[in-house]
């Protein structure tokens, strides 16, 4: 289960990089309409708070071991 899950939290991180990226073409590209880069950070924004409790989750279960960085 842990492996799945880690493999879920790299996919999920790739699409909200994806969603940056392509929110970046559309505000060079679209020079008069906003929408496609508002949508595409919207989007983004909804995927890292997605991702963000993803990562809590795997914590509280036992999943994922967060380290300290001093140690």
């Amino acid at each position: 289960m842990e492996t799945i899950y880690k493999i879920a939290l790299v996919v999920v991180l790739l699409v909200v990089i994806f969603s940056l990226g392509q929110a970046l073409y559309f505000m060079m590209t679209d020079k008069d309409d906003d929408r496609r880069t508002v949508w595409a950070l919207t989007r983004r924004i909804g995927l890292s708070l997605v991702f963000i409790a993803m990562v809590a989750f795997g914590i509280w279960m036992g999943w994922l071991h967060p380290h300290d960085v001093g140690q």
